[in-house]
């Protein structure tokens, strides 16, 4: 990979939880808040999910929520996923550097 042609660094702050179930299918998206239509069949999913998530056992996955302001003053908020492993902190309130470069498409 070549070098990045600009980086740039945050100091975040990150809450680690955890979660049941598989976190990526029980969840809102934009696009279902667009129409009453969009929303039901959003709900319908998440309870399908659900009713499979309680068919197999609950499975439990650890999950950082990290916090930042962008260059601009935005707030930002993303979701780590650790997997069934915690990772080794010693508290569930850890400082964050989140690091994004950007490269040249080749």
């Amino acid at each position: 990979m070549s070098q990045p042609t600009h980086r740039v660094e945050f100091e975040a702050k990150a809450k680690i939880g955890e979660v049941m179930g598989n976190l990526a299918s029980i969840q809102l998206k934009p696009e279902d808040l667009s129409s009453p239509i969009a929303f039901q069949m959003a709900i319908s999913r998440i309870y399908s999910e659900l009713m499979d998530m309680m068919n197999k056992g609950p499975t439990k996955h650890y999950v950082a929520e990290v916090r930042f302001s962008d260059s601009m003053g935005n707030p930002v908020a993303i979701g780590v996923d650790f997997g069934d492993k915690i990772p080794p902190l010693s508290k569930q309130e850890v400082k964050v550097k989140v690091i994004l470069e950007f490269y040249d498409e080749e």
